[in-house]
């Protein structure tokens, strides 16, 4: 086999699209469909978020603030400022990457527990903002949404937003794998394995953390808007606590420090949910107990774990 079909940037890459082929040509329906729409959705923000936690080390329990930020910018804006909607999702993510950037560096000075409780509190204080402003975001009820247009045409459909989502993923993972190889990716790895060392080999600790940070937070924003513009509805749920906490189970189940990790962490754990729905009352149960078992046989995720256990086989 060719050495570049082994490179995530090159044969990992390709093997995406190909399954993002084969998924809509398999799919029997729109449910389907729409299935894996949320999935890419929520690759989107695990793909940023797994840079934070998985290469840079730290941990963020406020990303769906983020996310919930993006889905309003494309709610809010064209209806109180007249921006388009083809441009309220980059407008959002840039004024979120701004308030990102604003809040690392105090937040990310903390550590372990305290930088998760400063997240958590992030994550909280947008989503009380959410729901108390009434009158610009339609308090807890939430607001429609103005539905996107390119050149005229109106973006509708399930077939059209699966493209979408698939071309906006394929870019993210792109630019985060060009990220990874690429020296701030080595500095952010050196920081996670120890930031001491890291600063005594001349690695500016605050700036790499920021990086990650701003990044992951403006990931995270575009997905929450290109969700809103596709359902046409948004509510602060979309910043609940909750969603806060599934988008880092997703890292962690795929696999920290794994980029293609994460994104299966982010189809099983938001599709296993609809398929397990034919169990009613024991849906969450088998979800939790399913889990548990992951993470209890494959402690480093399902991506890392799997090829560990392939590369003892072939070794053995």
């Amino acid at each position: 086999m060719p050495a570049w079909l082994m490179q995530p940037r090159t044969g990992g890459l390709l093997l995406l699209a190909v399954v993002m082929v084969a998924v809509y040509l398999a799919a029997p329906n729109n449910f389907y469909l729409d299935v894996a729409i949320q999935i890419g959705l929520n690759a989107m923000v695990v793909v940023g978020l797994n840079l934070l936690i998985g290469y840079a080390g730290q941990i963020s329990l406020g990303h769906a603030g983020f996310f919930g930020l993006g889905a309003y910018a494309s709610a809010v804006l064209p209806v109180h400022l007249g921006i388009p909607p083809l441009a309220a999702p980059f407008v959002g993510m840039l004024c979120v990457g701004l308030l990102a950037f604003l809040v690392a560096r105090p937040v990310l000075r903390l550590k372990g527990h305290y930088l998760a409780m400063a997240t958590l509190g992030l994550g909280l204080l947008v989503f009380m903002l959410l729901t108390n402003e009434s009158q610009l975001t339609g308090g807890p009820d939430g607001m429609t949404v103005e539905r996107l247009r390119i050149f005229g045409e109106r973006i509708s459909g399930k077939d059209w937003w699966y493209l979408i989502t698939s071309v906006m993923l394929l870019l993210s993972v792109w630019l985060t794998l060009n990220l990874i190889d690429s020296p701030t990716g080595r500095a952010l790895r050196a920081l996670h394995d120890s930031q001491i060392a890291a600063q005594v080999a001349g690695v500016d600790v605050a700036r790499f953390k920021v990086i990650a940070f701003v990044y992951s937070a403006m990931l995270a924003s575009l997905a929450g808007s290109m969700s809103a513009l596709y359902s046409g509805f948004v509510t602060p749920d979309k910043a609940g606590f909750l969603h806060s906490i599934e988008l880092v189970i997703m890292v962690v189940l795929g696999g920290m420090g794994s980029t293609f990790g994460g994104i299966i962490g982010a189809a099983v754990l938001t599709s296993l949910p609809q398929f397990l729905t034919v169990f009613a009352e024991y849906e969450h149960m088998l979800l939790g107990a399913i889990l548990m078992t992951v993470m209890i046989f494959l402690r480093r995720g399902l991506l890392p774990g799997l090829l560990d256990s392939l590369r003892r086989r072939r070794a053995s």
